[in-house]
């Protein structure tokens, strides 16, 4: 089959690479779409450690059933299915609890690192097991669905904040996952959405989504607009989309007391921490990883058309042209929220 493998860091190669062996509890999907995450960009470079080459990468996709497992029943030959990019155990004691993100044995498609190497979605075809398998909906295109997982990760962090009717909220990070978080939280029933980012050219599209006013990233701009528009009380949650130091201390700038932020980017592992204000201003922090069984409902949405995702979908090429578009990506050569390559 062909594939787009990393044989070494910032080297992709458009090669033939031996089509995947499945098990008895597994399909195999023959690819139609595949998303470049940001973390496929991190890995490219190495800097993440979570993409040691040789690696065929890509977790965000979408396709047909090519041939099942021995034991699979659920599922047959052309169907049309996604994933979710977590492979989880389900019988240890966070999958009993329906927290598979969290899961003691978690897997990720497309991804390589010291305890393990699973080659992902970046080919002609992928072996995924099937108790991670999602049907596609008629009326959702493959090129849609292949955005199910980064748009299930925004619900999934609004779905961990206590956000209640009419709430202002601050969302700091205007990429993709940004964007679809905005979506999110107007489904949510949120009051004042205030989106803020470094970079103004995407403002247009945030409003567009359902953001109430867009802001240049700055401390001192965003603390007084937000307190203003909320008589002087400040946003009840904030997301930080990017996680840096910078957008943390954004986030909490337009932040009341006994606010709550939720932690959605992590492009630092580690930040400099504003602990005496969350003691002292009683401030929740709450993590998101991943998601959560958020699959159905996003699928359910996009088909309905309560989450927009096509203007989130700047380009789609074939995947034999997926090293230049990596290369484009890596050196910000453009305004690209997803491309997504097609084998």
């Amino acid at each position: 089959m062909k594939s787009l493998l990393l044989s070494k860091y910032q080297k992709l190669e458009y090669i033939d690479f031996p089509e995947p062996e499945i098990t008895d509890n597994e399909v195999l999907v023959r690819v139609k779409t595949c998303g470049i995450c940001g973390s496929d960009i991190h890995g490219y470079d190495g800097s993440t450690g979570r993409r040691i080459p040789p690696l065929i990468m890509g977790h965000e996709a979408a396709g047909e059933i090519a041939s099942v497992g021995n034991s699979v029943t659920a599922w047959k030959k052309g169907d049309r299915v996604t994933f979710d990019s977590t492979i989880s155990c389900g019988v240890c004691p966070y999958c009993r609890e329906g927290l598979n993100n969290l899961c003691d044995q978690r897997r990720v498609i497309g991804v390589s690192c010291d305890e393990y190497r699973r080659h992902g979605a970046f080919a002609e075809y992928v072996a995924i097991p099937e108790h991670i398998l999602y049907r596609i909906p008629d009326g959702v295109s493959d090129e849609q669905a292949a955005l199910i997982e980064p748009v299930s990760i925004a619900f999934h962090a609004v779905n961990l904040t206590p956000i209640k009717l009419d709430d202002s909220v601050v969302v700091v990070g205007a990429g993709m996952i940004g964007l679809l978080v905005v979506q999110a939280l107007r489904l949510a029933g949120c009051g004042q959405i205030i989106v803020v980012d470094i970079d103004p050219s995407k403002f247009e599209l945030a409003s567009q989504f359902g953001a109430d006013i867009c802001l240049v990233s700055d401390v001192d701009i965003v603390k007084k607009q937000v307190f203003d528009m909320t008589g002087g009380r400040g946003a009840a949650c904030a997301f930080d989309v990017v996680g840096i130091a910078s957008s943390l201390a954004v986030s909490f700038a337009g932040l009341r007391k006994g606010g709550h932020i939720t932690l959605v980017g992590n492009l630092k592992t580690s930040v400099d921490f504003p602990l005496q204000q969350v003691v002292t201003r009683q401030v929740s922090l709450q993590g998101s990883c991943a998601s959560s069984g958020e699959y159905p409902a996003c699928l359910d949405m996009i088909r309905r058309g309560r989450i927009q995702v096509d203007p989130i979908i700047s380009a789609v090429a074939p995947l034999s042209e997926g090293a230049q578009w990596f290369d484009r990506l890596y050196r910000r050569d453009g305004n690209f929220l997803k491309v997504v390559l097609k084998p």
